[in-house]
């Protein structure tokens, strides 16, 4: 019986492991060292004695994104560790997104972050797809001061179904979420993937595909 519950105990301390996110911190912060050589996951810390309130610290989320330099009618400004090296380690960041009228956040995943999003101004409509072999779609319309959560790798949207311009505020659960944009990962990698393994994956012609590639 001992020998039963020992093998369980370590069972369940590997599959605590297994299933573990970012490992906590060990100090009180790791302020990233972009300038050190060395290749860690993630950034080196910079020394304490180097350290500054300017390590922690962000300036612009009260500017207005310019959406009109994008085809889709959205800016993102994001503060991540790449703005703010206080953050590395911390497991956070966060983007201000600007809608135009009828402009949209297009279907993409961040594959390192939950992200939690609330409207500031104006209305939404949101949505995320469930994975495989389900693919249930789930949208919700949002108006200021709602909060709506896509959960983590899911590809999610945001739409603004409004007459004005919309923004939103949204807090990830990591440094460094990325952002994987559909379209532009399938139609405008480089170099392009062959269409004819396009063609087949979306049950369409060649001449659609290189229609679609030449778009990015």
């Amino acid at each position: 019986m001992a020998s039963h519950l020992v093998f369980l105990a370590l069972f369940a301390m590997a599959c605590s492991c297994a299933i573990a996110s970012d490992p906590s911190l060990l100090q009180d912060f790791c302020v990233a060292d972009k300038a050190s050589p060395v290749q860690v996951n993630g950034f080196a810390c910079k020394g304490a004695k180097d350290v500054t309130a300017e390590d922690f610290y962000f300036s612009g989320l009260d500017k207005v994104g310019n959406t009109s330099s994008s085809k889709q009618g959205s800016a993102v400004t994001a503060v991540n560790v790449a703005q703010i090296p206080g953050l590395n380690t911390m497991g956070i960041s966060m983007v201000r997104i600007d809608y135009a009228p009828n402009g949209m956040n297009p279907p993409h995943t961040h594959p390192r972050a939950t992200e939690i999003l609330t409207v500031v101004e104006g209305s939404l409509f949101v949505g995320f797809v469930t994975s495989n072999p389900n693919n249930t779609l789930i949208t919700k319309a949002l108006n200021k001061g709602d909060v709506f959560v896509f959960p983590k790798g899911l590809v999610h949207f945001q739409f603004n179904n409004g007459t004005g311009n919309a923004v939103a505020l949204a807090g990830l659960s990591s440094q460094n979420p990325g952002v994987i944009t559909i379209a532009n990962t399938v139609f405008g990698s480089k170099p392009f993937i062959a269409d004819n393994i396009l063609a087949k994956a979306f049950q369409v012609n060649k001449p659609t595909v290189d229609m679609m590639q030449a778009q990015f």
